[in-house]
């Protein structure tokens, strides 16, 4: 995974250890890790990434596990 290119989120101050970072890689697949522990990537389709990111701006992740 290191070869790919991670981009910080813009929500993200400095160079705080809790940022979600996005890469793609050579095929175009959109890879996602949590800065404060890079070794764990989750690789998804941009059609899922598309619909996750919808779902969050729509506020209709707000209330899991509540």
């Amino acid at each position: 995974m290191s070869a790919l290119q991670w981009r910080k989120s813009s929500f993200s101050s400095g160079d705080a250890a809790n940022c979600v970072e996005l890469a793609a890689d050579s095929a175009g697949l959109p890879h996602l890790r949590e800065s404060d522990d890079p070794e764990v990537v989750i690789a998804t389709t941009p059609a899922a990434l598309r619909a996750f990111l919808r779902a969050v701006k729509a506020g209709e992740l707000d209330r899991l596990g509540g």
